[in-house]
């Protein structure tokens, strides 16, 4: 790895619908769309994470069967974590916008957090560190 400095961080989710999880992603949590070059496939970006969007079962790439057979799926407990300012806000913000959440806040050593899902249920935890 060296010593060079990271730019950016790329992380992969699949997903069972690009198109719906780009809307949740751009929409409600302020990420850009960086390219789109196919149906089941996308990158989009906040900050210095850029977040690539793979349906299952594609041809190639992070969505394809592996050697056993399995296809890979959605959902899973790995995830990202968003630092916001006012997590309730953003958790109103989100509710009333429709996203749906895997628990209710909790709070923790550094501060609190909770779990909203993308439409194809990967998890992505808003943080709002303590004061």
């Amino acid at each position: 790895m060296g010593d060079s400095t990271v730019e950016s961080v790329l992380v992969r989710y699949i997903v069972d619908d690009v198109d719906a999880a780009i809307d949740f992603y751009t929409g409600l949590l302020g990420f850009a769309v960086q390219m789109h070059p196919a149906p089941g496939f996308a990158i989009v970006t906040r900050g210095a994470l850029r977040l690539a969007l793979s349906a299952p079962g594609g041809s190639g790439g992070g969505g394809q069967a592996m050697p056993d057979g399995t296809v890979p799926m959605p959902g899973g407990w790995n995830r990202f974590s968003l630092e916001v300012t006012d997590l309730q806000a953003e958790v109103e913000r989100l509710r009333d916008a429709g996203a749906e959440f895997r628990n209710d806040i909790v709070a923790g050593v550094g501060g609190q957090q909770i779990l909203v899902q993308d439409p194809a249920g990967n998890p992505v935890e808003l943080f709002e560190p303590g004061r």
